[in-house]
């Protein structure tokens, strides 16, 4: 079975969701896009649109069921990561972190953390925004992870 590349694309940044449709048409990858509603694709290149129903991560237990050993993920949701690395699956956030067995514990003690203090009122939730360089950090952790798994 050909590689295929899953977006949990309901919070997926336009230039990834672009970039990944552009670079799945140049390897010949299929390239799917799951969410809880319909996600434009604002490119000439082809994807397929999965949508899910809207209960509580229906797109990520579709994505989940459905990949792979040699498919990516790309998923900002460090708890979908984590099943996903348990099952063996390939999986990228939109910033350019590889999610592994070696750091997926870490990262969601982190994301605990930061939960909690945002919980007690130490901290504020806030949504970062998304710019040039966190992109650039996507691009070279997307391509190290999709030609290694195309050679293997």
């Amino acid at each position: 079975m050909n590689n295929q590349i899953w977006i949990d694309a309901d919070s997926c940044p336009v230039l990834v969701r672009e970039h990944v449709a552009k670079m799945g048409s140049r390897l010949s990858l299929k390239v799917i896009f799951v969410a809880n509603k319909k996600i434009p694709n604002n490119t000439s290149f082809p994807v397929e649109m999965i949508v899910c129903n809207d209960s509580k991560d229906a797109a990520d237990n579709y994505i989940f069921e459905n990949a792979g050993e040699k498919d990516l993920v790309i998923t900002r949701d460090i708890v979908f990561a984590d099943r996903l690395v348990s099952k063996g699956i390939a999986c990228i956030n939109d910033r350019g972190t590889i999610f592994n067995k070696e750091n997926i514990k870490s990262l969601l003690a982190d994301r605990d953390f930061d939960l909690q203090l945002v919980e007690m009122g130490l901290s504020k939730h806030y949504k970062e925004g998304y710019d040039k360089k966190k992109f650039a950090a996507f691009a070279n952790s997307f391509d190290k992870v999709i030609f290694n798994l195309i050679r293997n």
